[in-house]
């Protein structure tokens, strides 16, 4: 093939100095034909197929190739053909006498033909996406999996990041309430993945059944919700990069804070920081567009969402409420009765109707229980032995003023022990007033 030079060279000769293709040929030692093809084309044309080649031994398998290749869209990403797993099969099951080379040309050109094309998409105010992603935190010196929540506006850029012990409902609407309050409004639309929080059951491409708890908060916020098609989380591609984005700056080095509260402190402290920046290729910083964003936002409702999992329950005989894996105590008056439970995220709160019976810290430890000793007070005047051996006392501890009332007592009956009901309801009386200071 010749070089741009020659071609130059050629082309001045005939163009610019006047000579005949027979001059030229005799000056350059070129071919007439070499001569021609460099007067036709201003640059070297490079080798060029007039009809595709055949492929005698491949062509009868082609039909084949493409029915495994198109079998690959509904099987794992991780369990679908190679090149080399084509070649095997066409040799072990169809007989196949031809080399790897061809195969492997022709599957990997299948494959870019089969990759799906997008269309750049312009984003428009109050549309946000939602999802979790996870990373490792070390909170008061233990390591834990952090649920972190994410909400991203693409038109502004601004974005919302929480961390969670779970994934569960109650997180799913923490993150909304706490995001929301975060951007000073509700974006009009939100698009979500299938996660099995949401949605309970899919019809079709586009039929979805939803989560009633899900249901309750989008009823309070009033948004309307959209949703990827399945294995299709590019279509929410903003915030399938925040959270790798979340991941690599916020969790890197691990974090290490007190508790829940710190490391969400900082998350908030992060988000707010970006509302300084600008986005690349806008000449406004992300608070400004969040701004310009909000006319478009639905108002707050008065109050945010009462973001809770509720369940009924019936309380023991050893006046206890299970509750996701863990147990919390209420008071002995409401053993074997009826009971509704709140469990939110940070805690789980026990009532009876409108009444509050009792609230504890929650616990996300497995058979794990949750002791409110005042609870089991009532029960001491009945049976004082359990001040000693009974769970809800074990760690408990006391003022000062109850051991040296509880010394005398004994002392006074001179066995050591307390002596029955009257001394059991001093100490009683003692204690209510102990906890009242």
């Amino acid at each position: 093939m010749k070089k741009m030079f020659e071609y130059d060279w050629v082309r001045q000769l005939y163009f610019q100095d006047g000579l005949s293709r027979r001059e030229i040929a005799r000056k350059t030692g070129f071919h007439r034909k070499t001569i021609n093809k460099m007067l036709l084309y201003a640059a070297p044309p490079g080798y060029r197929v007039t009809k595709p080649r055949r492929k005698v031994k491949l062509d009868p398998f082609i039909g084949v190739i493409d029915e495994m290749l198109e079998g690959d869209k509904e099987a794992p990403k991780k369990q679908r053909h190679t090149a080399k797993r084509v070649f095997q099969r066409l040799k072990d099951e169809h007989g196949f006498t031809g080399s790897y080379t061809i195969v492997k040309d022709y599957v990997r050109e299948k494959k870019l033909r089969l990759k799906e094309v997008f269309l750049p998409l312009a984003q428009r105010p109050g549309t946000s996406q939602t999802d979790f992603g996870q990373a490792k935190a070390v909170l008061g010196g233990k390591q834990v999996t952090a649920h972190f929540f994410c909400m991203a506006l693409p038109f502004s850029d601004a974005v919302f990041v929480k961390a969670y012990p779970t994934e569960a409902m109650e997180a799913l609407q923490d993150g909304h309430n706490a995001a929301y309050a975060f951007f000073k409004g509700v974006p009009p639309t939100n698009l979500y993945d299938n996660t099995r929080t949401i949605v309970k059951g899919m019809f079709g491409k586009k039929e979805r059944e939803l989560t009633d708890g899900f249901l309750a908060l989008r009823s309070h916020y009033v948004f309307s919700s959209l949703f990827c098609q399945v294995r299709k989380a590019n279509e929410k591609g903003v915030v399938e990069t925040l959270i790798g984005y979340v991941r690599r700056n916020f969790f890197v080095p691990v974090p290490g804070f007190p508790d829940w509260d710190a490391l969400n402190s900082h998350l908030l402290e992060q988000c707010t920081k970006r509302l300084g920046v600008k986005p690349a290729g806008k000449n406004r910083t992300v608070g400004e567009l969040l701004d310009e964003e909000r006319k478009k936002f639905l108002q707050l409702p008065p109050a945010p969402f009462d973001a809770c999992r509720l369940e009924e329950r019936h309380a023991t005989s050893q006046s206890l409420v299970h509750f996701q894996g863990s147990a919390y105590s209420v008071p002995v008056e409401y053993a074997y009765c009826k009971v509704t439970v709140k469990g939110y995220v940070d805690r789980v709160v026990v009532c009876d109707k409108d009444a509050v019976l009792a609230e504890h810290r929650r616990s996300y430890e497995k058979d794990d229980t949750v002791f409110d000793p005042v609870h089991y007070l009532p029960l001491l005047e009945r049976k004082p032995g359990g001040l000693d051996g009974a769970m809800p006392f074990s760690s408990w501890e006391l003022p000062a003023c109850f051991e040296q009332a509880r010394r005398y007592l004994e002392g006074r009956n001179g066995n050591g022990k307390l002596q029955g009901q009257v001394d059991t309801i001093h100490l009683s009386l003692l204690l209510d007033n102990c906890l009242e200071i």
